[in-house]
Order: structure tokens, then sequence, then C-alpha cells
């Protein structure tokens, strides 16, 4: 499998499909992350122009795949992903992905027809809503019990186990976020809120910008996997709530109407939640080049979140010539500001919350 766009926030509910479908661990192999030498070897000369970087570095991921292994792999599956599961189920318009998600497997697949028709690895693209499990079931019943020569209800049942492998992956991810809040709240330190797309978490796509901060001891909450702990949410949202602005903590209706994009929707919600909480005392927007879908949540995003007093660095039009100079020193300055502002931004988000903070009760249960 391909590690690329929207496989970044799905490949549990993917490697629960493969597993329960009997296939061995050791034999499910990814591609590695992204690099210039990885795109120059494999996709040069297969792209068509395409000004989404994240898209053109797919064919770079099929490619290594394809052409870069010791011996042929049976299957290439990469998936063509029209929506995605969301926990703003019901508050939102949809869950759609970009559509240049899609349309990027459609250009890869023509790209490497020839070898995919001619050897013997078969390429797998099939087209799955994962935003509803009912349909994806029947696609992915479809597309995949007669390449792993399997019933259709092996498939079926293999794809209730990816949904369960991907629910509790993601819980567990919010409960380590939540266990990082909460030591920040018991020792008064700041945290930095990460607020990009999945595929930012490649290091070849984001740059290694996160690796940076991490490194100098601050931690890292990346707004795909920030707490929905309800009585923490309750606590943070309690005056948007008394006020009526929104009819419980999920809903971004408030800020965002057009909330038919799902990573977009979870940006959004994620800049809701960095900016009321006390202890994110910084947010770190990345955004790729000409990326179409986060243009219009630009200006929003960083007025909710500068509105805060939270510091804000947004490191945008990211590719494969952003400068490692330019992101240096951006970083530095991130450093500086946050360890000269992050306590003074504590306490005045903390003074603008009820008195009695949940975190309390979730220290002691941790401990």
């Amino acid at each position: 499998m391909p590690k690329a766009l929207s496989l970044w926030s799905t490949h549990r509910f993917w490697l629960g499909i493969l597993l329960e479908l009997g296939v061995m661990p050791r034999n499910i192999v990814l591609s590695s992350d992204t690099s210039e030498a990885q795109f120059r070897k494999y996709a040069k000369g297969r792209v068509a122009v395409e000004t989404c970087f994240p898209a053109k570095c797919l064919s770079g991921h099929v490619g290594q795949l394809l052409l870069g292994q010791r011996r042929p792999l049976d299957l290439i599956l990469c998936p063509m992903i029209y929506s995605l599961p969301c926990f703003f189920a019901g508050r939102v318009q949809d869950t759609l992905t970009c559509a240049r998600d899609m349309g990027a497997v459609e250009s890869m697949k023509y790209s490497f027809l020839d070898e995919a028709g001619s050897g013997d690895t078969r390429l797998l693209t099939p087209l799955v809503s994962l935003g509803e499990p009912a349909i994806a079931e029947r696609q992915l019943a479809e597309a995949l019990a007669e390449p792993f020569g399997v019933r259709r209800s092996d498939v079926v049942r293999a794809v209730r186990a990816g949904y369960r492998e991907l629910r509790e992956f993601d819980a567990e991810m919010r409960d380590r976020s939540l266990e990082i809040l909460s030591r920040c709240a018991r020792q008064g330190s700041p945290c930095i809120g990460v607020l990009g797309r999945p595929y930012h978490m490649d290091p070849g796509i984001g740059h290694r910008i996160v690796d940076a901060l991490q490194r100098q001891g601050y931690p890292l909450l990346w707004n795909q996997y920030f707490p929905k702990d309800d009585a923490l949410l309750r606590w943070l949202f309690a005056p948007d709530l008394e006020a009526g602005f929104v009819s419980d903590p999920l809903d971004i209706s408030d800020v965002w109407p057009a909330s038919f994009s799902s990573n977009t929707n979870e940006i959004v919600w994620g800049a809701k939640f960095a900016a009321r909480c006390p202890w994110i005392s910084c947010v770190v927007r990345l955004s790729s080049y000409e990326c179409g879908m986060d243009q219009p949540t630009h200006t929003p995003v960083q007025r909710m979140i500068e509105a805060s007093g939270t510091l804000f660095f947004k490191f945008g039009d990211l590719d494969a010539t952003k400068p490692s100079g330019s992101v240096a020193i951006r970083t530095e300055t991130v450093l500086h500001y946050l360890a000269e502002r992050s306590e003074s931004i504590i306490l005045r988000k903390r003074a603008q919350l009820p008195p009695q903070c949940p975190l309390t009760q979730i220290q002691a249960e941790i401990g």
C-alpha cells in the first residue's frame, strides 16, 4: 500500500481488512516516506501537470511498490476514497475527501498501466465511501473478493473488522492526547496544536517542522486526534454553549457553514478547540502549495486563534521546493515566542473558563 494522501488517516482500516482476510503482517508492504529520491526515481515523467504536491507524490509511492521491490508484489491496493469516517456525523453537510485525492489515484493508474498490466503485480483502485459503512461494505465486497480469492461475505466481515480497528486506533490516539493535556494542566506547561491534513505527518510533505519543535521538549497535538472527552469539551465550550452560539461542543456551524469536506471540518473544529484550550499556547498551521480546500480556511482559522491570544504560525505553500533554511528560521521564531509568552497565554485563557477544570479528575484517574 502507498503511504500517501488519505491512507495517512485510514491505514488502520486497511490493515484491519488485510489481517482479517488472512494476509500475514510480514507480507504487507508499505512504501517509504515521501522523498525527493523516491519521486525522481519512480515518478519522473509519469505525473500530469499538478499543483498539489501531495497528489503528485502518489506516483512516486506506487512506482516504488511496483518497480522497486526485490521480488514482485502480488497486489498493490490504492483505493480512491470518496468520503471519510468522521466524528462530526449528523452535525455537518458531508465528510468528503478532496477531489484531487481521487483524481490522483486515477491519474496514477494510467501512468503505470503498461507495467501493471504486463507484470505479475495487480493494481487495485476501488472507489470507496468510507463515510458510509453500508456502502463501503458493498463496494469492497465487489472489489476485493475475487483478487483475494474469498467470498463476499468474508470481505464484509473484514470491512467491519477494519472499521473496528480504525475506531480503536483513533480512540487510543485521543486518549494519549488527553494524557498530554492533563500533564500540561498539572504542570502549567505549554503544548503545541498542529492544524494540518493527515499527510502532513509525512516528513517529506511536512518538512519535519513538527520534529524540530518536538525536539525542544514541546508536546504536540494533531487536530485529527484532539481529545473528545465530553466533560473536557463542555468545560472548554461552556461560554459558547451558554450563549447559544453552538448546540454542542462539536458544532462548527457558527464559523463554517460549508461543512462538506472531512479534513477541512476537522481543521476548523481544531482551531476552535485550540483557541479555547489554555495549555495550547501555540498553533502551527501546515498547508501545501495551492491547496484549494485549505485556501478558504486560512483567514477564519487565523482569526479564531489570534482572537484568543494564542500564538499562530502558518507554514504555507509547502512543497518540494520549500527552502530548508527558511523553515529553520521560522521554526526558531516559533520557539522564541513559545518560551517568552506561553506562561501569560495559559493564565489568560484559563481565567476565561469555569473554575473547576475536569482535567483535575482525569489527572487523578491517570495517576
